[in-house]
C-alpha cells in the first residue's frame, strides 16, 4: 500500500505584487502542513529559518517552537535542514515515534529528494561518492545522485565569460552528512546557487541584482519512507514555492522541469 501526499504552491501571475505565500516567509505566524496523523506531521520549512534554538543564533523563531506552538503539544525533531534550505520537515509527536523514525534514517530506509539551481551544465545523470569531513575532522563517507532536468544560458557576463549557464537538478542523497548536497556540488565545480559558504559569490551577486533572489535555491522537494507503524508507504511530496516559480518561469522552465519525473521513487 502506498499514500502520497502533495502539496502545491500556487504561483502568482506577475502581475500580481509579489506578497508572501503560505510556507514562503518565515515571519508567518503559522507553517504550512503538508501531512499528519497520530504519531507523525510534515511541515514545509520556510528557508532561513532555523530548526531549533541554538546558542549561536539570536533568532526569536523557530520550526520547532513555532511547531508546538501551533499544534500545542510536543514534537521532537528526527531529522534536519540547513538554516538556508526549505522544504519537506518531518516530526515525531512522541519520543517513542521519533525513535522508529530516527532508526529508518540512521539505517538509510528513508529516501530523500532535493531540487537545486546549479552554476554551469552539469551531467545528465551521475554519482558523487566523495567522503566529507565531519566537524571533528573524521572522514565519512557520502554518496549524492543527481540527475539534471534543464538547463539556461543567460546573456550576462560572469567573470572571464560572456555568458552565464545554470542548470536545475533533481538530487538524492544516500548518507546523510553535514551540507552534503552543497559540498559535493562544490566538488564537482557546479556549486548551487544563493550558496554563501560553499558557493561562487559572482553568480549570487548575479541571481541578486538581476532577479531578486537572495536565498539558497536549494529545496527539500521529498521524502519516502515506510510508516514505522502501519507499514504503509508513504510519500511526502512539495512543489517549488512561488518565489521559486516565478524565479523558474524566468529562467524559460516550465512545470514539466520541475515536477518529480516518473523514476523519482524507483
Amino acid at each position: 500500500m502506498r499514500t502520497r501526499y502533495l502539496l502545491l504552491h500556487i504561483n502568482p501571475s506577475p502581475e500580481q505584487p509579489q506578497r508572501a505565500l503560505p510556507g514562503l516567509s518565515w515571519d508567518m505566524s503559522e507553517l504550512q502542513l503538508i501531512y499528519r496523523d497520530r504519531h507523525y506531521v510534515a511541515v514545509d520549512k520556510p528557508a532561513g529559518m532555523l530548526v531549533h534554538r541554538t546558542r549561536i543564533s539570536e533568532d526569536r523563531r523557530f520550526v520547532l517552537q513555532t511547531l508546538r506552538d501551533q499544534l500545542g503539544c510536543r514534537v521532537y525533531p528526527v531529522h534536519r535542514l540547513d538554516r538556508p534550505t526549505s522544504g519537506v520537515l518531518l516530526f515525531a509527536l512522541s519520543s517513542e515515534a521519533a525513535r522508529r523514525l530516527v532508526d529508518r534514517f540512521q539505517q538509510r530506509r528513508v529516501e530523500k529528494r532535493y531540487l537545486a539551481v546549479v552554476r554551469g551544465y552539469l551531467d545528465e545523470c551521475g554519482r558523487v561518492d566523495y567522503p566529507l569531513l565531519s566537524e571533528g575532522g573524521v572522514r565519512q563517507p557520502a554518496v549524492t545522485g543527481y540527475r539534471r532536468r534543464a538547463t539556461v544560458e543567460l546573456p550576462l557576463p560572469v567573470g572571464r565569460y560572456a555568458t552565464a549557464r545554470y542548470s536545475l537538478v533533481e538530487l538524492w542523497p544516500e548518507t546523510g552528512r553535514m551540507h552534503q548536497i552543497r559540498r559535493h556540488m562544490k566538488h564537482l565545480f557546479h556549486p548551487v546557487v544563493g550558496d554563501t559558504t560553499h558557493g561562487e559569490g559572482r553568480h549570487n551577486r548575479l541571481f541578486r541584482e538581476q532577479f531578486g533572489v537572495q536565498r539558497l535555491l536549494l529545496m527539500a522537494t521529498g521524502l519516502r519512507l515506510e510508516h514505522p507503524y502501519s507499514g504503509a508507504m508513504l510519500e511526502l511530496e512539495l512543489y517549488p514555492d512561488g518565489e521559486m516559480q516565478r524565479l523558474f518561469g524566468r529562467l524559460g522552465w516550465d512545470q514539466s522541469c520541475w515536477t518529480s519525473s516518473s523514476t523519482a521513487w524507483a
